[in-house]
């Protein structure tokens, strides 16, 4: 750890008196706890700030316009684009322990702080019938602030949407300090321009979010799991087109290529299908297809899939009880850790390409794989195009960490020449900071930073994030364990 660099001491002891010691925290290992995001880079912050009410923000909002600090906001870290990273050192403003829930069930609605884990928001609807549909797979640990942040989407984001699709009003402060109210929780409102769209997904660079109002979705009656077997990963792809042309509206759709089948595998111990139930000793691509309704619904649409698996799949495996189906998942929920057999450190992103481009993008992955030596294991949500690639590197091998640079730029550009996009749910951060003029023009970006300027002219918050690049690959990152690392 690395003592905390006081640049702004008198600041920071006005805020010391204004606030006091107790809600107010310079020691290191608090300013190390929060300097870092799931990226794992760490900057050290001046100050950790924990407010004891709405109050307390506008009070560090309006010290820090006048003494020009920076300030960041920080939920549970599990972000990993170090968009909740105090790049700049200055203040963190920590909200974790605002995690309050109040579920309306007539209105379906849920009104929350921003510290409230998701997966709890959903336990707080459950026995309403109702829950909250977006679901990053960091939701057992993630909270609704930075989900609305980064306009999470998840799993179930083909059928169900993203977070944006979800929220119907926002509370908070803007960075020059004043209380505001982005709409409202009704279920129309549509009075003066739409502000709360424009901070979800700012990922903390246009306000603080201090309550959010959600829209709640009835539970789905029924679930049915399937788990197929495919002998390539362009026969995975082009089913999974295939799948959609079908109508079916699955609630989950995810695809497994064969560098993380292989993975998975050699971690689990065990073949996801036995050699003769495939006919072949070779390692499958696998996709995995969760459809969820009214029971008499679901049974049409699982005998279309069905339908569909006999032309496609080369092995599959279906069921309704849900420890069953947890088992077929086991696949998925591996895959992420198992990676680490094929480099001690990887580089991944979230990127989005069209229906079209699926299968040009999965061979551009092995065409790097072979050409540089990394592996590429790709994984993501076939039912929206949201992939997840990885590149596999030995951090302490120069000549790695080169080639794995080179790559991570190369996957980018290709990704946007397929007429893709650089995120889908993962947000810039610093992470995709280089690459934010490849998917944008200047003209785009010029209106961006005008927004960023009207909203915040004195560029306190959360300042160097997404709009200024920053070779990431310059900084190492710190060697923590954090709760969600074994999952």
């Amino acid at each position: 750890m690395t003592t905390p660099v006081q640049t702004h001491p008198k600041a920071t002891a006005e805020l010391l008196r204004s606030l006091g010691p107790s809600r107010v925290l310079t020691d290191e290992a608090t300013c190390f706890a929060a300097s870092f995001d799931n990226m794992r880079l760490s900057f050290m912050p001046e100050a950790v700030v924990r407010p004891a009410a709405e109050e307390d923000v506008g009070v560090v909002l309006r010290l820090a316009n006048r003494h020009r600090v920076p300030v960041t906001v920080r939920g549970r870290g599990t972000g990993s684009t170090g968009a909740s990273s105090p790049i700049r050192g200055g203040w963190v403003i920590h909200l974790d322990h605002w995690d309050r829930i109040e579920i309306d069930p007539v209105s379906a609605m849920a009104t929350v702080q921003p510290g409230a884990i998701t997966a709890q928001i959903n336990d707080a609807a459950e026995p309403h019938g109702l829950f909250f549909p977006p679901d990053p797979s960091s939701i057992k640990h993630c909270s609704i602030g930075g989900n609305i942040a980064t306009n999470a989407g998840g799993l179930r984001a083909a059928k169900y949407g993203v977070v944006r699709d979800h929220v119907y009003a926002l509370e908070g402060f803007l960075p020059t300090g004043e209380k505001v109210r982005w709409a409202a929780p009704l279920r129309k409102f549509v009075s003066g321009l739409n502000l709360r769209d424009l901070w979800i997904g700012s990922e903390g660079t246009l306000g603080v979010i201090t309550s959010a109002t959600l829209k709640l979705v009835p539970l789905p009656a029924a679930r049915r799991t399937f788990l197929f077997a495919f002998r390539t990963d362009e026969g995975a792809l082009e089913a999974a087109a295939e799948l959609m042309r079908l109508r079916l509206n699955p609630a989950v759709l995810e695809f497994l290529d064969t560098q993380t089948v292989a993975a998975a595998e050699r971690q689990r111990g065990a073949r996801v299908f036995p050699s003769a139930e495939l006919g072949s000793e070779e390692t499958h691509a696998v996709l995995l297809l969760e459809l969820d309704g009214h029971p008499a619904a679901l049974a049409d649409d699982a005998a279309k899939a069905r339908q569909w698996i006999a032309r496609y799949a080369a092995a599959s495996r279906e069921t309704d009880n849900p420890a069953e189906a947890e088992r077929l998942w086991d696949i998925r929920r591996t895959c992420s850790q198992a990676m680490y057999a094929l480099g001690n450190a990887k580089l991944n992103e979230d990127v989005v390409v069209p229906f079209r481009s699926y299968v040009p993008l999965i061979r551009y992955t092995r065409e790097l794989r072979d050409r540089l030596g990394l592996a590429t294991p790709t994984f993501g949500h076939a039912a929206d195009g949201n992939f997840h690639v990885h590149i596999m590197f030995d951090r302490d091998d120069a000549e790695h960490r080169r080639k794995a640079e080179t790559a991570i730029h190369e996957v980018m550009t290709k990704v946007v020449e397929l007429g893709g996009a650089i995120t889908g749910e993962h947000g810039i951060g610093i992470a995709k900071s280089p690459f934010l003029r490849l998917q944008h023009t200047s003209a785009e970006v010029g209106a961006m930073l005008a927004v960023k300027r009207a909203l915040d002219p004195n560029g306190i918050l959360a300042p160097g994030q997404i709009f200024e690049p920053m070779n990431i690959w310059e900084h190492r990152p710190v060697k923590v364990t954090l709760p969600w690392d074994k999952h």
